[in-house]
This record gives structure tokens, sequence and C-alpha cells, in this order.
């Protein structure tokens, strides 16, 4: 807005006349405005649906972060083709909060069933996951790509909403897809060594306090 006021006072518009947005940009900047808080409470009703589904503080979180990943490949792929962030890209990334977490969800459902099942440890658990799940979480996100290519490269009317979304569905699920395979058996480990870091903190915590006296 700011920049709109300076604009208009070198052109010589008196400043007691001011500038501002209008229509689709109009409507773009409200929109951003609650857009922060909305992707936030999408994030955390996950979270608790997750934590509920996993009874785990820990997992849910291996899950979300498959999340940031499809966000960049989304901007990445705006970017390259030079196609701006309107508000259909935008739903583009809340769809991807959607469809990236199902490869991490396919992954840690089966390691935490195989640990409790099976009492395979965590490192063998992952690992088979990785391998049983690999050809499901390809052949899902291959679908839901070249579902979304024909609104990344299509024409005709309409075309000029249709394409953002498309670009941004692509470019999210192609990163996402090349990183969250390796990344997701990582902080699966680690989140897991962290938890049991924190029970047995807290179990030598309460120890001495736990113990009757005599």
């Amino acid at each position: 807005m700011r920049a709109i006021d300076e604009t208009m006072l070198r052109l010589g518009v008196p400043a007691s006349i001011h500038g501002g947005f209008q229509s689709t940009a109009r409507a773009f900047q409200s929109s951003l405005q609650s857009q922060p808080w909305l992707i936030l409470a999408a994030l955390v009703t996950v979270y608790i649906v997750l934590g509920i589904l996993y009874e785990s503080y820990v997992h849910p979180i291996t899950i979300l972060s498959t999340l940031p990943s499809a966000g960049v490949g989304a901007l990445l792929a705006l970017l390259a083709f030079g196609v701006d962030f309107t508000i259909m890209a935008l739903i583009g990334v809340i769809l991807l909060i959607g469809i990236v977490k199902k490869n991490a969800i396919m992954m840690v459902d089966f390691a935490l069933d195989a640990e409790r099942t099976q009492g395979l440890p965590p490192e063998e658990a992952i690992y088979q996951a990785c391998l049983l799940r690999f050809r499901p979480i390809m052949m899902t996100t291959m679908a839901a790509m070249f579902g979304a290519l024909p609104l990344a490269f299509g024409g005709g009317e309409g075309a000029e909403l249709r394409v953002p979304l498309g670009i941004a569905i692509v470019g999210g699920l192609t990163l996402s897809q090349l990183l969250t395979l390796y990344t997701t058996p990582v902080v699966y480990l680690y989140l897991d060594r962290f938890r049991l870091w924190c029970r047995r903190t807290w179990s030598a915590g309460r120890g001495p306090a736990a113990q009757p006296q005599e």
C-alpha cells in the first residue's frame, strides 16, 4: 500500500488521494491476512487426529515433517514456470497437506504395527515399511501427479486459474516424493529415540520420589 502511495506522489497526484487494491487483488490481500491462522488450525487438527490414531505425541510430527518439502516444491515450480502465486496456487498448497502426508502415514502405520505385533526394533520396522510400502506410495503419488498434469499444461478458457493450481500440485508432489522416501525414516528413528530418552528421563526423575520411605 505504501508503494502505491509513493508511486502516486511521483506522478504528481495530490497527497490527500490514497491508492488501494481492488477486485481480485483486494480479495487476495484480504485472504492472506487470515490464511496463516487457517493453515495453523489445519495442522493442529491433523496433529490431534494422528495423535489419537497412533496414541503418541511424537509420531504425528514424523508425518507432518513431510509438509515443508511439498510447499517448497510448489513454490520452486511456480518460479520455474514464471507463474504468479495466486489464490488458486495457495489452494494447491493447501491440497498438498492432505496429499503428501499419506506417504509418511503408510510407512509410520506399518512400522508401528510391526513394532507392536511382531516385536521388531524401530530400525528394522521402518526398513521393512520402506520396502513393502514403496510401490503403494509410488502408485498413489503418480496417480495424483498425472491427474494434475492436465491442469498444469492445459489451455482454453479459464486456464489462468487452473495452471497455477496444477503446477503447485505437480511441483509439490515431485519434490516431496524425492525427499520424503529418505527423510521420513530418519525423522522416525530420531523422534523414536527422543521419545525413549524422555521416558527414561521422566522415570529417573520420579524414581526416588516414588520409593516408599521406611
